[in-house]
């Protein structure tokens, strides 16, 4: 039986990517034009406007044999951060010839280039589980992600870049 959500506790995010339409529906149903999509034997690359007050660009690839989504956030001046990339753990699929899905799984990754990574919102991953909004094998498999992620782009000096090219991945930005 699932539980109610405890305060601050939410359902996983679930996003669509309609190539045909070109849009992408966020996780609060709100349907975006998107400029560009392309896809690749390993993934969808996805870049399109944003409204949002912090960045007004974003591009994401959706990896899903490693269970993660690529993002860069073009941040508004007063809104810059310090990261190159930001990972969310999930559930990446094709839902058709020209659709695709994202369940999040909560945990997050920012990748700082040469540097270092920070694994983000495990509190929240804890709390969707003890909640009852992802199962144990969700949970389980998102730290495993996580980790293996985390792993590669450590031992190649701490570049998303260079690990995802040593599986044979190359990323290509706009």
């Amino acid at each position: 039986m699932t539980q109610a959500p405890s305060v601050g506790v939410h359902r996983p995010k679930v996003e669509y990517f309609d190539i045909a339409s070109l849009t992408n529906t966020d996780p609060k149903g709100f349907v975006r034009p998107v400029e560009y999509y392309r896809e690749e034997s390993w993934g969808l690359y996805m870049a399109r406007t944003s409204d949002h007050p912090q960045f007004y660009y974003i591009e994401s690839w959706l990896l899903p044999d490693l269970a993660l989504r690529t993002t860069i956030f073009h941040y508004h001046p007063e809104h810059q951060r310090d990261q190159d990339f930001y990972l969310d753990l999930g559930e990446f699929s094709r839902l058709g010839p020209d659709r695709w899905k994202s369940v999040d799984h909560y945990l997050d990754i920012v990748v700082r280039t040469g540097r270092e990574t920070e694994l983000l919102d495990v509190d929240e991953l804890l709390a969707a589980h003890a909640a009852g909004l992802l199962g144990a094998a969700e949970a389980q498999a998102a730290i495993e992600h996580a980790t293996a992620a985390i792993d590669g782009i450590a031992a190649n000096g701490y570049s998303l870049e260079r690990w995802l090219a040593s599986l044979g991945i190359t990323l290509t930005w706009r």
